[in-house]
């Protein structure tokens, strides 16, 4: 064996690059701008997945034919054969305590057809329906958290909020029962506290009343409990906008977009003038509803607003002078 020095190469020479590298990339450079880029005019392609070709739009030059078809093999004419033909299961969601991937059996005693089962048969599911409840809830934890989770969607049912909501809610609540913040509570009331925080980082807040009024626990107790879930999982939950309410209420009422934006116009103005500060934001809103609603033309009396609004006559009645005080007093 020969005795020949193995010398490496200085560390200047491996960060300069090449000249097949540089050949490279601009290969790779031209090979792209060919990709999205008529190679004859040079102008756009378009892609035609019925005949699997690849043309330009200026020229009619077919670029790429035979192309692969990613998508299914079958057909569907609407979207219950669509739904019936699919073979991919639902999303994962956090509004079930398993994320939705257990496997959930039908109440309905019919197999697929839509016949009736035997008495045999029917006796058969709903043993294979009891031992399946009880394998998707083992522990204390996940049937703690079935009920909570249960209890969210049925407020936000009841108070019209979005998926969205019912979503954030769920998180929070799961972050709760992580961090151990359940003990000497009930779960009624942190899953209440829970979706009252999430409607209010949505942007669609609900107020104290209404909330109560879904929930199966006291005002005391949501608000003692709302202020420990936030202060202990530290949410960023920005105080209530006036102006968040407005489109509710304008809306059950019926009232026009004019009448929506005096109201918002209304707020504007009174927040530069100081009006807002250290009253509920509800009552503003409503009385800002109230005081355009006159202002437009519209028939409406205190008492529908405060019916949609959950907020007393005498509140609606004192606040929107006070508004309409401070619309008159800013500039015009």
């Amino acid at each position: 064996m020969s005795n020949t020095d193995i010398r490496t190469r200085p560390t200047t020479e491996t960060q300069r690059p090449t000249d097949s590298e540089q050949t490279t990339e601009s290969e790779e450079a031209v090979s792209d701008a060919e990709r999205t880029s008529c190679p004859e005019c040079g102008g756009q392609l378009q892609s035609d997945e019925e005949h699997g070709e690849r043309s330009c739009v200026d020229c009619g030059l077919i670029v790429e034919s035979d192309e692969i078809d990613h998508g299914p093999e079958w057909r569907a004419f609407d979207s219950a054969e669509r739904d019936r033909k699919s073979r991919v299961g639902a999303p994962t969601t956090k509004m079930m305590h398993d994320d939705g991937l257990s496997t959930n059996i039908g109440w309905q005693d019919k197999d697929a057809y839509g016949r009736s089962l035997s008495a045999s048969q029917r006796k058969k599911m709903q043993r294979l329906r009891k031992w399946n409840e009880r394998f998707r809830t083992r522990d204390s934890k996940e049937r703690n958290l079935k009920q909570a989770l249960g209890e969210i969607d049925r407020m936000a049912s009841a108070l019209g909020l979005p998926k969205n909501v019912r979503e954030t809610a769920s998180v929070i609540y799961r972050r709760a029962l992580d961090e151990d913040l359940l003990p000497g509570r009930s779960i009624e009331g942190v899953a209440t506290a829970a979706l009252y925080a999430a409607a209010r980082q949505a942007g669609t807040p609900r107020s104290l009343d209404e909330i109560t009024t879904v929930s199966r626990v006291e005002r005391m107790e949501l608000t003692r409990t709302y202020r420990y879930v936030i202060r202990e999982l530290n949410l960023e939950v920005q105080p209530a906008d006036p102006k968040s309410y407005v489109p509710r209420i304008a809306s059950e009422l019926e009232l026009p977009e004019e009448s929506e934006r005096r109201a918002r116009e209304l707020l504007d103005s009174a927040r530069e003038d100081g009006t807002l500060s250290g009253k509920s934001p509800v009552g503003l809103a409503a009385a800002a509803v109230y005081a355009a609603s006159l202002l437009t033309n519209e028939k409406v009396t205190q008492s529908e607003v405060s019916a949609v609004s959950d907020v007393s006559e005498v509140t609606i009645r004192n606040r929107y002078k006070e508004l309409l005080d401070s619309a008159d007093a800013g500039p015009n």
